[in-house]
């Protein structure tokens, strides 16, 4: 009696290690697909940046918090040589009109680099259009990077004493 209730305790704790297991492993690929959802359902904008600082591609795209999209590519534009963003923007976010500006933030003080879209108001009067697939985006403001705004700011300390 005693040998079959070890042999139960033990077969319940090997199903409760692998569902474990498989919540794990499920997890995991849920992580690795974040951003990539299912069936393409997703169209691409292009942004022209003075300076990216820490962008990467994957790194979030946001509209006041909520991520709308993700980087999908970064390249050297080859005849100014400026980085120009791909940025894959989820399906459901398409009413964003010509007037959005983009800029590239930064969570916390030394946290990771994100773009955050602003979206611009669609005025009639304007005649502003809906932005459609891989159209680019004007409106950019370039990354703060933490060692130019020291080397400014110590420069300008220095100026001031003549």
């Amino acid at each position: 009696m005693k040998g079959m209730m070890s042999k139960k305790i033990e077969l319940m704790v090997g199903v409760f290690v692998a569902l474990g297991i498989a919540a794990l492993l499920m997890l995991s690929l849920k992580v690795a697909n974040t951003g990539i959802t299912g069936g393409g359902e997703s169209y691409n904008l292009f942004a022209k940046f003075d300076n990216i600082g820490g962008l990467k591609v994957r790194s979030p795209i946001k509209v006041g918090g909520v991520v709308v999209g993700r980087v999908s590519d970064i390249t050297l534009d080859e005849e100014d040589y400026t980085p120009v963003v791909t940025m894959k923007i989820y399906s459901e976010y398409n009413q964003f009109s010509e007037a959005t500006s983009v800029a590239i933030l930064t969570a916390g003080l030394l946290g990771e680099q994100y773009i955050g879209l602003q979206p611009g108001f669609m005025d009639e009067s304007l005649e502003m259009e809906i932005l459609q697939p891989n159209d680019f985006i004007e409106d950019t403001k370039p990354a703060l990077v933490l060692e130019e705004l020291i080397g400014q700011f110590l420069f300008s300390q220095g100026s001031g004493d003549e």
